[in-house]
């Protein structure tokens, strides 16, 4: 299969399972991957990158085939915005901590 075939073929679905599977170490279905799958999945999934990554994370592939790295300030931002987005709240996060909880409630 030529690589144009392949990435046709890919659909978002396709790559996050794919990606899951990278990351684990497994398919979906428990199966692990062998070395070989490995690889290959791992290339397959930088190709995909490199001609969709329209947002590329910290490491990644961007599109067009750059790898893109992204400093600690910069994920903290990112992280910070998300953070503010996804709760409505307009005051700043606070990138010091992760999430706190009464003792209490364990």
């Amino acid at each position: 299969m030529d690589v144009d075939t392949l990435l046709k073929a890919m659909t978002p679905d396709v790559y996050q399972r794919m990606s899951t599977a990278v990351e684990l170490g497994k398919w979906p279905d428990g199966t692990p991957l062998t070395p070989e799958q490995r690889d290959s999945a791992l290339q397959a999934l930088m190709l995909y990158q490199s001609r969709h990554n329209q947002d590329a994370a910290h490491m990644s592939v961007a599109k067009g085939g750059e790898m893109m790295f992204k400093s600690k300030a910069e994920l903290q931002r990112e992280f910070a915005d998300d953070k503010i987005g996804t709760s409505g709240d307009t005051e700043k996060a606070d990138s010091g901590s992760i999430a706190r909880f009464p003792a209490d409630k364990f």
